[in-house]
C-alpha cells in the first residue's frame, strides 16, 4: 500500500525504475519522496500487486481502527484497512487478513480526524 499523495515507490515498481515524486500525505509512514533499490528488488520480486490509497481512505480507516477496534494507530499503519475499504470488490469471496500497525499518531494528527463543530 502506498497513499497517493506520495507515489514513487508505487511508480517505481511499475516502472521498474527509481523515480522521484511529491509528497503530501497526511500518512507519515508513508512519505516517500524516492524508491530505494533494495527494497524496490525485494518488491519486484515477491509483490504481485501494488495498491494506492486515497488521503480519505487512509484518514477513514485510521479512524474505523480507533472507533471499532480501540486501538490507536497512525494513518501509515491502517494502510492496508483503507485498501479492503476502498474497494471491497476487489476481495469479495476471499479470506483476507491484513496488518494494521504503527501508533506513532500525532495530538495534531488524531485531531484531524475528528474536525470540530463550529461553536
Amino acid at each position: 500500500m502506498q497513499s497517493e499523495a506520495a507515489p514513487a515507490a508505487y511508480r517505481s515498481w511499475q516502472d521498474g525504475t527509481l523515480v522521484e515524486d511529491t509528497t503530501s500525505t497526511f500518512a507519515e509512514g508513508l512519505a516517500t519522496r524516492t524508491a530505494f533499490e533494495l527494497p524496490q528488488r525485494i518488491l519486484r520480486d515477491l509483490l504481485d500487486d501494488f495498491v494506492l490509497v486515497a488521503e480519505d481512505a487512509l484518514k477513514a480507516a485510521t479512524r474505523v481502527m480507533i472507533e471499532k477496534t480501540r486501538n490507536l494507530v497512525e494513518p501509515a499503519g491502517a494502510a492496508a484497512l483503507a485498501a479492503v475499504l476502498d474497494a471491497p470488490q476487489r476481495f469479495a469471496g476471499r479470506k483476507v487478513a491484513i496488518v494494521c500497525s504503527g501508533g506513532n499518531i500525532s495530538p495534531a494528527q488524531l485531531a484531524a480526524l475528528w474536525p470540530r463543530d463550529p461553536v
